[in-house]
């Protein structure tokens, strides 16, 4: 059994979250997933890269709030559709912002690609597979 077709079995069953960064769609695990809100007042915190955008209290948690859109160089849709997900890592919890949530989806094995070598500078090790939901492909994401 090749490599790819063992990492294409460990995705049966598995369900991820959808969403948008600018007009790319890009997925979550779902058990990495502990909820979705609404943008929330963030306190920034000075001399931290652009893309961490501070900490925010959430029911007496205080999390540190990274913009997905600037860590990855795409251009943010400021909208009421903007949300946070809080991503459970192991031994902490963050919220990502991003520009839209758009649905959970289970794609079959079928549906799963290795991900796209890139010959570049960039480092991609954040990218797990690529998936195809209806005529898009998704970018799996390890945001840990």
């Amino acid at each position: 059994m090749s490599a790819t077709e063992i990492q294409k079995k460990s995705h049966t069953g598995e369900r991820y979250l959808c969403f948008t960064l600018g007009s790319e769609q890009f997925a979550l695990p779902l058990l990495s997933v502990k909820e979705v809100i609404a943008v929330p007042e963030v306190t920034p915190i000075p001399f931290c890269p652009p893309y961490f955008q501070g900490i925010m209290n959430l029911r007496g948690q205080v999390l540190s709030v990274i913009d997905l859109r600037t860590k990855m160089n795409i251009k943010p849709h400021k909208s009421s559709e903007n949300a946070v997900i809080i991503c459970d890592l192991g031994s902490f919890s963050m919220g990502v912002m991003v520009d839209s949530i758009d649905s959970v989806v289970a794609p079959g094995n079928e549906d799963f690609s290795d991900k796209p070598e890139v010959q570049s500078s960039i480092n991609t090790d954040f990218i797990m597979s690529v998936f195809r939901h209806g005529k898009k492909l998704v970018l799996l994401l390890d945001v840990a």
